[in-house]
């Protein structure tokens, strides 16, 4: 009957239209006035803690980064590398989308900041050379969401938050997931233009090529610093989103100087409004996450889960259709705050690496970012990018598809995910 309370509150709200924050908070009223609990006093504490935690705050530095890079001209350097190395191939532009996504991808942590940043620089690249406009952009919207995978990673910052997991962990393990997630894309990819009659533009020279890559290096750096730095233990996840935020806007103001000093001011305001969204959300799930402790809701979950307890392949099967259901309704970061309190004592007891679960989770959820019908990347892609829903659902279907089996394969087999990660984190 918990359960039952506490899913059909949220569900109720969020039904209604209701913000995902204040659904929230008013499922955790609903299980509280069924629990005979019901305390002002512990809602507004468990706001207070939930925002009051310091490897949160990773979130707006990481979403500082994203808007600098976006605006100072770091993005379109890595792209015009990517031009260079792999533009000349059939389809290049395509791959050329793949490879910049994997990069951009450890420059802010974030799916919508790297859908905004590509799809305004390569779908009318790819659309003038001859590629169906759905098609690319499709593509662009699923390579996007390799952002929250590799290394570092908003969500990877919330979860292991909520999940006590080590998050510099998760982004050493969520390297070689992500890279999986872009190779499956480049195969993808290949197979949907093997037939288009496109004439590739000239390979450029290895002069050209060198100027692309001395032009970039400050861009690709970035990626190499953030990761190096976990790795040798130089600086904490947090501190990296500073290091990240800090070195963008350096490179963006006094190396490429594409960003003036009189726009910082929006800059800066725009990625508050993204963190403040996001902190109120984990400010209220914290409280939704306290009631499911109390009620003990993990407990009725684990009984019902007792027959898949002892495969650990079924029980996470089972798990991450849940994951894909929900991940269709709700946007990455509730289905994080929500799902996580609930999912990890299962996991726990279960005896599966929480590592291990993490990492299928947020790549999971990544996928989620373009299913409809929330999609919050399709919604930016198709904004950016001037074309139909209804036309992105369709072409972005494939490359999703492909995805999917990647993550199974990464469930059949854990040592695609864990034996990369034991080899970095040493």
């Amino acid at each position: 009957m918990t359960i039952l309370v506490f899913a059909s509150s949220l569900l109720g709200t969020m039904a209604i239209g209701m913000p995902i924050a204040f659904a929230l908070l008013l499922a955790g009223v609903a299980l509280m006035h069924y629990l005979d609990i019901f305390d002002p006093q512990i809602i507004a504490q468990n706001i207070i803690n939930g925002a009051d935690s310091f490897p949160l705050m990773a979130v707006p530095f990481f979403m500082l980064a994203g808007e600098l890079m976006n605006t100072g001209g770091l993005s379109k350097r890595i792209v015009n590398v990517a031009l260079a190395a792999v533009g000349h191939v059939k389809g290049g532009l395509g791959y050329v989308a793949i490879l910049a996504a994997c990069v951009i991808s450890a420059l802010s942590g974030s799916a919508v900041a790297d859908a905004a940043a590509l799809s305004a620089l390569l779908v009318p690249m790819m659309v003038k050379a001859g590629h169906s406009k759905p098609r690319s952009a499709g593509l662009i919207a699923a390579s996007s969401v390799i952002g929250p995978i590799i290394p570092p990673s908003i969500g990877f910052v919330i979860f292991g938050v909520i999940g006590g997991v080590s998050i510099t962990k998760l982004f050493l393990a969520g390297l070689v997931p992500g890279l999986i997630i872009g190779v499956a894309l480049a195969l993808a990819w290949w197979w949907e233009v093997r037939k288009e009659d496109l004439v590739p533009p000239p390979r450029q020279s290895p002069r050209e090529l060198g100027r692309a890559l001395i032009d970039g290096a400050w861009a690709l750096m970035l990626p190499v610093i953030i990761i190096v730095g976990l790795k040798l233990g130089v600086f904490t996840p947090t501190e990296s989103a500073v290091v990240a935020a800090v070195y963008s806007l350096f490179v963006a103001t006094c190396v490429y100087r594409e960003l003036k000093i009189g726009e910082l001011y929006g800059v800066f305001v725009t990625a508050a409004k993204t963190t403040a969204v996001v902190m109120f959300l984990v400010a209220a799930a914290l409280v939704s996450s306290w009631l499911i402790t109390v009620s003990d809701i993990a407990s009725d979950l684990v009984a019902l889960l007792q027959p898949l307890m002892d495969n650990q392949t079924l029980l996470l099967l089972a798990i991450m259709a849940v994951v894909i259901i929900v991940g269709t309704a709700m946007d990455m970061t509730p289905t994080i705050l929500v799902l996580t309190p609930v999912l990890m004592p299962i996991i726990k007891s279960a005896g599966i690496d929480p590592v291990y679960f993490g990492v299928l989770f947020i790549v999971n959820n990544s996928i989620g970012l373009i299913t409809p019908p929330v999609g919050t990347v399709l919604n930016v892609v198709s904004g950016v990018a001037r074309i139909g829903m209804e036309d992105l659902i369709k072409a972005v279907w494939p490359f999703m598809l492909v995805q999917f089996v990647a993550l199974l394969l990464m469930v059949l087999f854990p040592e695609l995910v864990m034996w990369p990660a034991r080899l970095i984190g040493h």
